[in-house]
C-alpha cells in the first residue's frame, strides 16, 4: 500500500485497495498520458474545426502547466501568487484542459466516458492528498491561502503577482518535467490529427 494511502487513512478490504489506486500518483500520471494516445487512436474522423478547437484547448492547458510549474518549488515554498492565486492546484487544472481538449478533438463518446471516469476517480483523491500534505508542511500560511482559493477550477479572476515568485524556465521544463510532457502531447496531437483528417 502506498504511503499516500497510509497518510489519508488506512481502510481495509476492497475500499482500501481502491484507495491505494486512487492515491497512486504514478498511475494517475501514466494513465493520463495513455488517455491522450487513446484519444488519438480512437478519434472519429471529422472536419478540421472540431479538431483544431480541441487541440487549442489542450495547448492552452499545457501552456498553463508550463507557467505554473515554473513558479513552484515543491515542498519548500508555498506558491500563492500567479496561477496559484486563482486555484490551489493549477497543474491539475492544466491536466483537465489537456484531457478535455483531446477528448473534444477525438469526438468519440466512449473515450469521453473513459476520460470522465478517470477525472472523477483520480482527481478528488489527488486534491485531498495535496491539500493535506501542504497544510501539514505550511500550517497557518496554507490555511490563510487555501481556505479562500478554490481547488481546481477558478471561480474568480483576481490575479495576484509577486516579484519574488518569478517564472523560471529551467524549473518548469527540466526540474518539473514539462519538456517531456510537452513533447509527448505534441506527438499525441500529431497522431490524432493524422487519424482524424481523411
Amino acid at each position: 500500500m502506498s504511503s499516500r494511502t497510509e497518510k489519508m487513512g488506512n481502510r481495509k478490504g476492497l475500499a482500501g485497495f481502491i484507495d491505494s489506486l486512487r492515491y497512486h500518483e504514478a498511475s494517475r500520471q501514466g494513465f493520463g498520458l495513455i488517455l491522450l494516445l487513446v484519444c488519438a487512436y480512437f478519434t472519429v474522423p471529422a472536419g478540421e474545426q472540431r479538431i483544431i478547437a480541441g487541440l487549442v484547448i489542450a495547448a492552452f492547458g499545457q501552456l498553463w502547466r508550463i507557467y505554473a510549474a515554473g513558479v513552484i518549488y515543491k515542498n519548500k515554498r508555498l506558491a500563492t501568487t500567479g496561477a496559484y492565486s486563482l486555484v490551489r492546484h493549477p497543474l491539475y487544472f492544466g491536466n483537465f484542459l489537456i484531457l478535455v481538449g483531446f477528448t473534444l478533438a477525438c469526438g468519440n463518446w466512449i473515450v469521453a466516458a473513459l476520460v470522465l471516469f478517470f477525472l472523477l476517480f483520480y482527481y478528488p483523491a489527488a486534491v485531498r492528498y495535496e491539500d493535506h500534505k501542504l497544510q501539514d508542511l505550511f500550517g497557518e500560511e496554507w490555511q490563510a491561502w487555501g481556505t479562500k482559493t478554490p481547488a481546481m477550477f477558478p471561480t474568480r479572476l483576481k490575479w495576484q503577482s509577486n516579484q519574488e515568485a518569478e517564472w523560471n524556465l529551467r524549473q518548469s521544463m527540466i526540474r518539473n518535467g514539462e519538456l517531456v510532457y510537452t513533447v509527448f502531447e505534441i506527438g499525441a496531437a500529431v497522431l490524432l490529427w493524422y487519424r482524424a483528417t481523411p
